[in-house]
């Protein structure tokens, strides 16, 4: 008898109970009543440079990222309940049109509701590195995925990834590396100083502390 293959996550859901505070923001600050397929000009109701943050996290960097940069459009992506509920409410908070948060899978939300060529920059910071030699297989940098994330890029889209895991940056470098689809903005092999755009975050403070050092990769789709 068949069964049906369930798809590797890149992620394990670790959710605490949210508060009340929190599941009010989570149930009436969403922005994604119908993500059928996403229309970025009438979401914000602009068109702008369009950034997309994969796993935001608790929202430290896309929120300074909104804050600083009003003139783009910002949009993240992350499973962690509380998480969200913490950004959106940092969202009611400073009044931010152009910050919207989806609770949702990255691969899916991106395979069905993101529109092709429409994004101008995806970032990608400091992603669970599965550091087992066994669960590397779960780790979201795969040739598979940086298919995906090219096909939703516009032509000399920008990927920006971090991570403070030295076996998972030289996983991610040679995935890309290895892919005819996208060039190093550096140079081959080669890793990025961290551009100021991005911001410093709670997480990477912490990790610098405690010597942790910093793996900054930056690739423009071909």
């Amino acid at each position: 008898m068949n069964k049906l293959l369930r798809p590797i996550r890149s992620f394990v859901h670790r959710q605490k109970k949210l508060s009340k505070a929190q599941q009010q923001a989570f149930l009436t600050l969403s922005h994604q009543k119908d993500v059928s397929l996403l229309n970025f000009k009438k979401l914000f109701r602009r068109e702008a440079y369009t950034v997309l943050e994969i796993g935001f996290g608790m929202g430290d960097s896309l929120l300074q990222q909104a804050m600083l940069y009003p003139e783009n459009n910002y949009l993240g992506i992350e499973v962690h309940r509380p998480g969200i509920a913490l950004l959106l409410t940092q969202i009611e908070k400073f009044k931010l049109n152009n910050l919207k948060v989806f609770y949702a899978d990255a691969t899916e939300i991106l395979a069905h509701s993101f529109p092709k060529h429409s994004l101008d920059l995806i970032q990608i910071f400091f992603p669970d590195p599965w550091p087992k030699t066994r669960h590397h297989k779960r780790r979201l940098i795969q040739p598979k995925f940086i298919e995906l994330l090219h096909e939703k890029l516009k032509l000399n889209g920008k990927l920006h990834l971090a991570t403070d895991w030295e076996n998972y940056a030289q996983h991610m470098l040679k995935t890309l590396e290895n892919s005819s689809q996208w060039q190093n903005t550096i140079g081959k092999n080669q890793f990025t100083p961290r551009p100021l755009s991005r911001p410093l975050t709670k997480f990477e403070n912490r990790g610098q502390q405690l010597g942790h050092e910093i793996w900054d990769l930056i690739f423009f789709t071909l």
